[in-house]
């Protein structure tokens, strides 16, 4: 090479270098945020879900699903959190898909403890995030870094959650290309991640047309295994809205791969779930993960990676959105 030629080579490399700074780091969120402005904040978190977790260990389900339904509506900004100004402008909170959601005690209890000790600075979405990833590891899941520097939104519209969040009748291709595809997420973060339903439960109105009225006609669904529909109708009664049925029997409340073996099986309660077994994007992951026996690394790991991918969904940075005082109120 030419010595006039180096020059040129060196910025060729810094552009590309830069590039691919700008594309990790595009959503401008990083691993220890908080580290100046607020270095216990993690702490903070950790020790409050530690002892949240010993006297309601069922709230770690409900609070990795309030994480994953904020982000799938506005992206990960909190907007879950916030109540509706009034009758005639519900939020995100009041929309149906999200009645069932527990644990806003939770995080206001949380944020409390965080503007004592750093008034201002830990927005309610990360939170949200740090929460859920806590939830998982307090109930024997992984642990992953969060990279953290999220805002909250302002905005938060209840008919928004309706377009947003795949329902449970819908089948894996119908989630895959109507919600996670458009959200930046693939068929292997929709496998993964549905595993996190090996963790909570459920109200039987959101699977009985399986067992009841699937096709319209009075019948069951024909994938829910024959040994497993009985049971399941002896516990929800048609039109039951009210009863609940643990997600992963005897193992709803430790994080594993016993899920994937449910669905092997044809016993998983959502048709989003049992159609992961007909894909051909996710059947094999799920039968690998069904016949894994010890220490569940893959999914693991995988579920971490997807974690971090989907709380990345159009965050605010910078100096777009707020922080708010009060999770439940904008500031």
């Amino acid at each position: 090479m030419a010595p006039k030629d180096v020059p040129s080579m060196i910025l060729l490399n810094l552009a590309l270098v830069l590039l691919l700074l700008g594309s990790s780091d595009a959503q401008g969120l990083q691993v220890g945020f908080y580290q100046k402005t607020c270095p216990k904040a993690e702490e903070i978190i950790r020790k409050e879900m530690t002892t949240i977790m010993s006297l309601a260990p069922s709230l770690a389900g409900p609070l990795l699903r309030m994480h994953f339904h904020d982000c799938f509506v506005r992206g990960c900004d909190a907007s879950i959190l916030l109540n509706g100004t009034d009758l005639n402008n519900p939020a995100e909170k009041d929309g149906r898909p999200n009645l069932s959601l527990r644990g806003y005690g939770v995080i206001d209890r949380i944020k409390a403890k965080l503007e004592k000790a750093c008034p201002g600075i830990v927005s309610c979405a990360d939170i949200l995030a740090l929460v859920a990833r806590d939830g998982v590891l307090l109930t024997k899941g992984p642990y992953w870094e969060v990279p953290t520097g999220r805002r909250d939104g302002k905005i938060s519209v209840a008919s928004e959650t309706l377009t947003n969040l795949p329902p449970p009748f819908f089948s894996t291709s119908q989630i895959l290309n109507l919600f996670f595809i458009p959200k930046g997420l693939n068929a292997k973060d929709l496998v993964v991640l549905s595993g996190g339903h090996t963790i909570g439960t459920s109200h039987c109105s959101s699977f009985s047309n399986r067992l009841y009225n699937f096709t319209g006609n009075g019948d069951a669904d024909p994938m829910l295994d024959k040994n497993y529909l009985p049971k399941l109708k002896s516990k929800c009664r048609p039109n039951d809205a009210t009863t609940i049925v643990e997600m992963d029997p005897g193992s709803f409340k430790t994080f594993d791969t016993s899920y994937y073996k449910l669905v092997a099986k044809r016993r998983a309660l959502f048709t989003s779930d049992a159609t992961l077994i007909l894909d051909s994007q996710t059947k094999a992951y799920v039968e690998r993960q069904a016949q894994a026996n010890g220490f569940p690394s893959e999914f693991f790991r995988d579920f971490g990676e997807s974690m971090v991918k989907m709380g990345n969904i159009e965050v605010l940075t910078g100096n777009q959105g707020e922080i708010r005082k009060k999770c439940a109120f904008v500031n």
